[in-house]
């Protein structure tokens, strides 16, 4: 397969500063790489609770009648298989549903049965089952197990909600020991440093991929509920 294309009325400079790119972007790919070739070397990670969480029926149009507890432990369907968890923020002093994190959820819910083919996958939030409930009735999540945190400290414990209850989305990663023990292994945060605010779980979105290949890039565009 041909590099790059070349387009009829493409001038030197535009060529040469393509070709630039190309180079700049392969050098991203190996980066990404080792970057994840370091994530999936990381040592053991430390036992965490089997903490408790509350659900609702499977069928989001069943009612909102909470089904009961399940365990953190529970949530892992067959050995050797990890166990992602979104940290959804909505509930407490997120008295509404998050913009941001709706957007990662809407294309979670169209990858959640390829991604559910090597992982078990969830979504926790602190509201309840169900003002959870409704917001996924409302944007069509028909494809993701909804967990409500109830009065459990996984959210706190994990990082994504701090003493007085503020919220903030994080991607948790666990695994469990032949004998059931379940283990942090890995956690995602938009704030990777002072000068890096929003950016540390930009990977989990296609829309500010797809942006940065446009002239505009993504600016300052944000997400809202209105759509």
């Amino acid at each position: 397969m041909l590099r790059h294309t070349r387009l009829a009325g493409e001038s030197a400079d535009y060529l040469a500063a393509r070709e630039e790119l190309r180079l700049a972007e392969i050098e991203l790919m190996r980066r990404r790489e080792r970057v994840a070739a370091l994530r999936r070397a990381l040592p053991q990670g430390p036992p965490v609770d089997d903490y408790a969480f509350v659900e609702g029926p499977a069928d989001l149009d069943a009612g909102d009648a909470p089904v009961g507890e399940t365990t953190l432990s529970e949530l892992f369907t067959a050995p050797d298989r990890p166990l992602i968890v979104y940290h959804f923020m909505y509930g407490k002093l997120q008295t509404s549903p998050c913009p941001m994190c709706t957007l990662w959820i809407d294309g979670f819910n169209g990858i959640a049965h390829h991604v559910e083919r090597n992982a078990d996958f969830v979504i926790a939030a602190a509201a309840d089952p169900p003002a959870l409930r409704q917001h996924a009735r409302n944007r069509g999540w028909h494809r993701l197990r909804l967990l409500s945190c109830g009065d459990s400290t996984f959210k706190y414990d994990l990082g994504s909600e701090d003493k007085d209850g503020e919220q903030d989305s994080t991607l948790s990663v666990f695994t469990r020991d032949g004998d059931g023990t379940v283990r942090h292994f890995y956690s995602a945060h938009p704030r990777m440093a002072d000068d890096i605010d929003q950016r540390g779980i930009d990977l989990l979105a296609p829309v500010w991929h797809l942006l940065d290949l446009t002239p505009q890039g993504r600016g300052d565009w944000y997400p809202n509920l209105d759509y």
